[in-house]
């Protein structure tokens, strides 16, 4: 079984994730519904976290361009595109209640996608 990892999320408290899982599915699993309006193809950004503890320091090319195109990379993530690998503290930015949604978005799929190959932000920022 793999190792497993605490996901605090504010005002639901700690939950137990597994590693790997990818972030996004495991904020709902855990009882916050986030956005994901896309289905998780770092379009839409109503994945939108902000970290108190626990930030990959890593990140996909898509979510490191989508972040750039709306001006706010270095305030916030996209739960879509990362995957739980340590303890994480975090606050969804858009859920289904305070957007007013019918629902969340499509179920976003087991793995990370367009591109599941993480760089570290400087490499990104290099290129």
């Amino acid at each position: 079984m793999p190792p497993m990892h605490e996901l605090t999320i504010e005002g639901l408290g700690p939950c137990e994730v597994e590693e790997g899982t990818r972030l996004v599915r495991a904020i709902e699993d855990c009882g916050a519904a986030v956005g994901h309006r896309c289905g998780g193809q770092s379009q839409c950004t109503t994945c939108r976290v902000e970290f108190a503890a626990g930030e990959p320091p890593v990140m996909t090319e898509a979510e490191y361009d989508k972040l750039t195109d709306i001006g706010r990379l270095g305030e916030m993530r996209l739960a879509c595109q990362i995957v739980v690998d340590r303890d994480m503290t975090l606050t969804p930015l858009m859920t289904v209640e305070d957007q007013g949604w019918d629902d969340a978005g499509p179920e976003p799929a087991l793995m990370v996608e367009p591109d599941a190959e993480w760089f570290s932000i400087e490499t990104l920022e290099q290129r």
